[in-house]
């Protein structure tokens, strides 16, 4: 959409910015949908300042020529609407997730990666607590009531076997609302709330909101057989069969 060699900027930021003002407002497609900048004085040379402005043939698998800490270039992706979503299939439904690359870039290039694996055997649900008698139906906290447990949550992991995880780093994103799906410390487990938890503030990584239409499927996960136990003396609800999960691709429209 544009070469960096005729567009250069002064930092990552700016050039990320100038790839989301070729989207239609906020929510909107996007003529751009990732960004390239070479932001080392040093290394970069005379290509220092370079933004390259690109539209992918598919954003969930985009082209990658390199990472490390040895690459001079930093680059990202930008979702417009109805872009950068992808499925978590269970046996209970399939919940569509917008994933966040502005906030959680880190978090979000885990997540494709998983959905290139041809499954992902040891990733499933095993924690499942409900709003009980805390949280509301939009997953507002009630007046006086405690903050757990319950905790309002699903919680899994997605460490596959077979597969080497990296920990993620904590990256700045919103607070958890409902519908939110965050790192468990640096991952790989993680968890979907059922609830706003503002009481927590920014203290976990949020990389996703699950689509308010798929809800009731977390909301039924939730309701599941669980055992009571104990976990670094918090009370937890643990699932009494675990639920398998994958992350899959959204079907291309033909």
């Amino acid at each position: 959409m544009k070469w960096g060699s005729d567009f250069k900027l002064n930092s990552s930021e700016e050039c990320c910015r100038a790839c989301k003002e070729m989207c239609e407002g906020d929510n909107g497609p996007c003529l751009c949908d990732s960004w390239v900048f070479c932001g080392n004085k040093q290394d970069c040379g005379s290509r220092f300042g370079e933004c390259w402005l690109k539209k992918q043939k598919d954003a969930l698998d985009p082209d990658w020529r390199d990472s490390g800490d040895k690459v001079i270039w930093t680059s990202g992706l930008v979702f417009g609407k109805g872009e950068g979503i992808i499925k978590l299939k269970t046996e209970h439904g399939i919940v569509n997730v917008k994933l966040f690359p502005d906030c959680a870039p880190h978090s979000v290039y885990y997540i494709l990666e998983l959905l290139s694996l041809q499954h992902c055997a040891g990733c499933q649900f095993y924690r499942a607590e409900s709003r009980g008698n805390s949280w509301d139906l939009q997953g507002n906290h009630i007046e006086h009531a405690p903050y757990g447990p319950p905790y309002a949550l699903i919680q899994g992991t997605v460490d596959a076997y077979g597969t080497v995880f990296k920990d993620i780093p904590q990256e700045a994103c919103p607070t958890i609302r409902r519908g939110s799906i965050a790192w468990v410390g640096s991952g790989p487990d993680f968890f979907i709330s059922l609830a706003n938890h503002h009481e927590w503030k920014k203290a976990y990584t949020v990389f996703g909101q699950v689509l308010p239409e798929d809800m009731e499927i977390v909301e039924k996960i939730s309701q599941l057989p669980t055992i009571p136990d104990v976990w670094s003396n918090v009370k937890v609800a643990v699932l009494e069969r675990p639920v398998p999960l994958r992350f899959i691709r959204m079907r291309k429209s033909p």
